[in-house]
């Protein structure tokens, strides 16, 4: 019992810290591919609600739930190849509500892998108050009148 403890707790750390490096990694490409040269300048210009000023705002939410898919899939596709959740849509279901911290009951997880979703959970909580943070910090570099 022990012995499924630990593995349950390695394996969920490496899931972890795989995650914070592609969400980190994914936040980065993102600033640097929305940065050009005297850009923060010219995002001052844009108006919220002009097309280019809706795109913007749209490109970073598609981005950052995209950012988010990979992350979940991930733990789905851990979840399934260890057999804690059988199948892969049952995996991937339950990945998102941990992920997401809806997390309805444990019954969709074997006994034995209930700790993963659980820092499941916390790593979601964790990298959606980043990209929240993210998005509010690219929301203040546009023009707000």
């Amino acid at each position: 019992m022990q012995n499924i403890m630990l593995l349950q707790f390695a394996l969920s750390s490496v899931m972890v810290v795989f995650c914070v490096i592609v969400h980190g990694f994914g936040l980065f490409g993102l600033t640097r591919a929305l940065r050009t040269e005297g850009s923060v300048e010219r995002l001052r210009h844009i108006r919220p609600f002009s097309p280019r000023g809706v795109a913007f705002t749209l490109s970073i939410v598609v981005s950052i739930i995209a950012l988010h898919g990979v992350e979940i899939w991930a733990f789905a596709l851990v979840y399934d190849a260890v057999g804690a959740v059988q199948g892969l849509e049952p995996s991937l279901y339950f990945s998102t509500i941990s992920y997401s911290t809806v997390g309805y009951n444990d019954a969709h997880i074997a006994v034995n892998w209930r700790l993963m979703g659980a820092f499941e959970s916390i790593l979601g909580i964790i990298l959606l108050g980043w990209s929240t943070s993210f998005f509010f910090r690219m929301l203040g570099r546009i023009d707000a009148h």
